[in-house]
């Protein structure tokens, strides 16, 4: 079985790949402080609250902070018996490379959900990533990720909003009954909602433009779901999109390591 550990700056999801489905996601909050130990633990107590008989034979971690990438290599080795895949390091090879310029460093979440992408929809692809940031990134004819754009996220507009400005209390993202509010809480929601709807209407329409063609956008990220209501420039939305490219990236260098 594979595990593939998704690691981004608010949370981490540990997913277990059984060769044909998921069958078990858990997610904890992110922390560089978290021992391998403390891994385990939690671990273990959901596995067995789940009653799973689980032989973890591999593992493959994509993570944007990389305070954590040791404690988690040291929990899949000391407690698993592998030596884990960690996208963009040597020795993880990508099906396609991306075309980016000399020397840039690109997220190992946006690449793997260029992989995704490209194997689920095809070339010519903009994947749209409602997280911490809201990324998006663009996808060449032959699945290589070649640039995109980086927004502030939903949650962290909201909290420098409320940071910020004293008289704002902190709100939750919904989408509103209508554009114009008619109290303080109304007012920011709107905004929010609205304004990313527009960020995202925006920023596509100015890549369609520059590559000059039809390009499927995707959506992906816990709060894309409430975004797709706003809007109709998505053709598709995908919760799995990440760890679905873990497991083809790790399946990629399996197939590597034959040759």
């Amino acid at each position: 079985m594979l595990l593939c550990i998704d690691c981004g700056n608010t949370n981490t999801v540990f997913s277990v790949w059984d060769g044909a489905k998921f069958i078990a996601i858990w997610r904890i909050s992110t922390s560089h402080l978290r021992t391998a130990d403390e891994y385990f633990v939690w671990l273990s107590t959901l596995i067995a609250a789940a009653k799973l008989d689980l032989d973890v034979t591999d593992a493959i971690i994509s993570s944007t902070v990389p305070r954590v990438v040791f404690n988690l290599r040291v929990l899949c080795d000391r407690y698993f018996g592998c030596r884990p895949l960690v996208v963009g390091r040597p020795g993880c090879v990508l099906p396609v490379a991306p075309r980016v310029d000399l020397g840039t460093t690109v997220g190992p979440d946006r690449l793997v959900n260029t992989v995704a992408g490209f194997a689920r929809h095809g070339g010519d692809l903009i994947v749209v990533d409602f997280g911490t940031a809201t990324t998006f990134d663009v996808v060449d004819s032959d699945g290589a990720y070649i640039g995109g754009a980086i927004a502030p996220g939903v949650n962290l507009s909201l909290e420098a909003l409320h940071m910020a400005a004293a008289a704002l209390p902190h709100v939750d993202v919904t989408k509103p009954t209508q554009a114009i509010g008619t109290n303080t809480v109304a007012c920011m929601q709107s905004g929010i909602y609205w304004g990313y709807v527009g960020l995202v209407e925006g920023l596509v329409r100015q890549i369609r433009a520059e590559r000059g063609r039809k390009m499927k956008v995707i959506g992906t990220g816990g709060l894309a779901s409430l975004f797709d209501q706003g809007t109709e420039i998505f053709d598709s939305i995908e919760d799995d999109l990440t760890m679905h490219g873990l497991v083809l990236i790790h399946g990629h260098n399996k197939e590597l390591e034959k040759l």
